[in-house]
């Protein structure tokens, strides 16, 4: 469970860019967040991953108090929230396969076990032939399927996508989609903001709607809708 309760993100230079956020995302939610540019998306995922934090309010994910959480308990937060960017944010001097495994090997899990992770998350991703290729040679939409591979393979209970397909053309991004549906099939909780209007008209995910900080709008996931 994700919580928000009447946040406020406020930031030295007097900008703000939550007012007073309540809100509720239960466990294998997938949500999505819409708003213009500058409307306070980002800022609403850093808080998530307590890159930033509330002015006021509070928020909580899951036993994770994030407006008290010490230093020492951020990377127990951070292992159990995946991220994904629009810039795919690949190390450029690692192939595929060590792309999504470095996390793990920075845990210092055991080779077998890294190697049946990375393979089962490739083939959820569908680049189970692509291991050994390097940033350089892959597509966006390769690309991203790698970062969607990379965000999973710890196995986060949540995952916060901003704007994945926005560099991507109409059938990469739908690939993507495709993806991040089966993660959300698999029990994950995902938030997902995006200017997309095709993805959110098309798919019966809930709507949250954010302007000028505000949460302005949440509709409710719909029913018997799909591509």
């Amino acid at each position: 469970m994700i919580e928000f309760q009447e946040v406020s993100k406020k930031y030295n230079n007097g900008t703000i860019a939550l007012l007073d956020v309540s809100m509720s995302i239960p466990d294998k939610d997938f949500v999505f967040l819409i708003g213009r540019s500058g409307a306070g998306k980002s800022t609403l995922l850093k808080l998530l991953i307590r890159e930033e934090t509330p002015s006021s309010g509070k928020l909580t994910v899951d036993e994770f108090d994030l407006v008290k959480l010490s230093q020492s308990k951020l990377p127990e937060l951070r292992r159990k929230v995946g991220l994904i960017f629009q810039d795919f944010k690949l190390l450029p001097s690692m192939n595929v396969h060590d792309n999504i495994a470095f996390a793990l090997m920075t845990r210092g899990v055991k080779d077998h076990e890294i190697k049946e992770i990375v393979g089962q998350a490739m083939d959820l991703v569908g680049l189970q032939d692509k291991a050994k290729n390097m940033p350089h040679q892959l597509s966006g939409g390769e690309a991203q399927r790698v970062a969607v591979a990379r965000a999973i393979v710890g196995r986060p209970s949540i995952l916060l996508a901003d704007e994945p397909t926005g560099n991507l053309d109409g059938k990469a991004a739908w690939e993507v989609m495709n993806i991040l549906q089966r993660v959300n099939d698999t029990g994950t909780t995902v938030v997902m903001a995006t200017h997309n209007v095709d993805i959110v008209r098309t798919l019966p995910h809930r709507t949250i709607t954010i302007e000028d900080g505000r949460l302005v709008s949440d509709q409710p996931a719909k029913k018997g809708k799909g591509k």
